[in-house]
């Protein structure tokens, strides 16, 4: 596997924007921010001016939510900042092998599809995983494990900059938990990633101190930290 550049992984959003999810986006100038009901990110350049924030204000309408993710770049006054989560992003050393998954034995992963996505929007508005919404699941494969025909867990692809694929929305219903099904989703995905030459990566807020200790024990280090962040426009 290619030992690609880390680098791209500092603009995850807006690299993925201009490359592999450029069919999802919305642009005016240099901003750009994903369709409605697909995600609610947004992207500038590293060195976003006057234009460019003024762009991003005119694309996303008057007193909009502006999730800026991970971007360190400091919106102009009159932008009203709604969050801010402190976090690290991690990645997949480059060659690692997943390993076996550990799940309980009789369950089976499987591919999640727009039939499933109601149980999907069920599940994360359950477990809070991070934002999901109704057409999130076009952003990349998402995976699945039914118990009696209920999905009670899942985790799928989102970012996707060049030579990478970010896990998210990993989330398991509680009354599910501790049976590995988290790490059996986890490893099933990284399998898929690098089998296409990509490495995976993923996010995770600072104080979720058991997720934070889940992906370190499948293999993942951290690579930075960040800092959330979303703001309203003026």
């Amino acid at each position: 596997m290619a030992d690609h550049d880390t680098v791209t992984l500092d603009d995850p959003v807006g690299e993925s924007l201009r490359g592999h999810h450029a069919h999802l986006a919305r642009r005016l100038g240099r901003a750009a921010n994903y369709t409605p009901e697909v995600a609610t990110f947004s992207a500038v350049p590293a060195d976003p001016g006057p234009a460019e924030w003024a762009d991003l204000a005119r694309l996303l309408g008057r007193g909009a939510f502006a999730d800026l993710f991970s971007c360190p770049a400091t919106p102009p006054a009159g932008w009203e900042p709604v969050f801010a989560l402190d976090g690290f992003q991690m990645i997949w050393p480059a060659g690692a092998h997943p390993g076996r998954a550990d799940a309980e034995s009789g369950s089976r992963t499987v591919e999640l599809g727009v039939d499933d996505v109601p149980e999907m929007l069920d599940l994360t508005a359950r477990t809070r995983p991070g934002p999901f919404w109704p057409r999130t699941h076009e952003l990349g494969t998402y995976l699945g494990i039914r118990e009696n025909g209920a999905l009670v867990a899942m985790a799928g692809e989102r970012l996707r900059p060049p030579g990478w694929t970010e896990i998210s929305a990993v989330c398991v219903a509680p009354e599910a938990r501790g049976r590995g099904h988290a790490s059996r989703l986890v490893r099933a995905l990284v399998t898929r990633i690098t089998a296409r030459d990509e490495r995976p990566f993923l996010h995770v807020a600072e104080a979720n101190v058991d997720a934070l200790a889940l992906y370190e024990r499948l293999g993942f280090v951290v690579r930075t930290r960040v800092t959330f962040r979303g703001f309203r426009t003026p």
